[in-house]
């Protein structure tokens, strides 16, 4: 089991990178948080450290590698991941705010707020605080901390980068792809949604569709 990655931060994806250790690359997924945080602070090569928590199952038999800043973040993933019907991977994409918010949410049973965490509705809301509350109130106690957002000139030179240097599009070409994916939806807010409508919207060029 793995709880510690020290090493060189090799490459930034959308929703995850690679740390070199020992010569063994790791793909390291983080939340939305933390990679805001290592954007701002890291550059490729860097050294990078993480607390990590390993998730392997019966269910999910391919390891699933977490990584956080510090090691209370990494405690109370592993008991969000507690919670019935939240796994790592539905968790990783719920925790789109800090840690000290979301414990206070559930201390306080602000169902509101927790229904901000991508994939959280009202039911799952309540399981959370129904499993959790009474047991998280020590990350609610958190200092705050000032965590970027992510701008969309921020996301869209990402996009672009992996156009051009991963996918072998030309520059021109990709950035004439995300003006027209931001044209047809102009509410995109992640890279994530961006590749998506980029997709859209040439697999409806390929379809003559219009």
């Amino acid at each position: 089991m793995i709880s510690y990655l020290e090493g060189k931060l090799k490459r930034i994806y959308d929703d995850r990178i690679t740390v070199l250790v020992g010569g063994i690359g790791y793909d390291v997924l983080v939340p939305s948080y933390v990679m805001s945080e290592i954007k701002k602070s890291h550059a490729q090569d860097s050294d990078i450290s993480l607390f990590i928590s390993f998730n392997q199952t019966e269910r999910q038999p391919k390891p699933v590698i977490v990584g956080f800043k510090n090691d209370l973040d990494r405690q109370f993933f592993e008991l969000f991941i507690s919670v019935e019907d939240i796994g790592p991977a539905a968790a990783i994409k719920a925790i789109v705010m800090p840690i000290r918010d979301i414990a206070r949410a559930i201390e306080e049973k602000d169902i509101r707020t927790l229904k901000l965490l991508k994939g959280i509705g009202d039911r799952k809301a309540q399981k959370i605080i129904a499993t959790l509350k009474g047991k998280v109130a020590k990350y609610a106690l958190i200092p705050e901390v000032a965590v970027p957002i992510e701008t969309k000139e921020d996301f869209r030179k990402e996009v672009e980068y992996v156009l051009v240097n991963q996918l072998g599009h030309k520059t021109i070409e990709a950035r004439k792809m995300i003006e027209e994916a931001i044209k047809r939806n102009p509410h995109i807010s992640s890279s994530e949604e961006l590749f998506e409508e980029v997709y859209r919207g040439e697999n409806s060029d390929k379809r003559g569709i219009h």
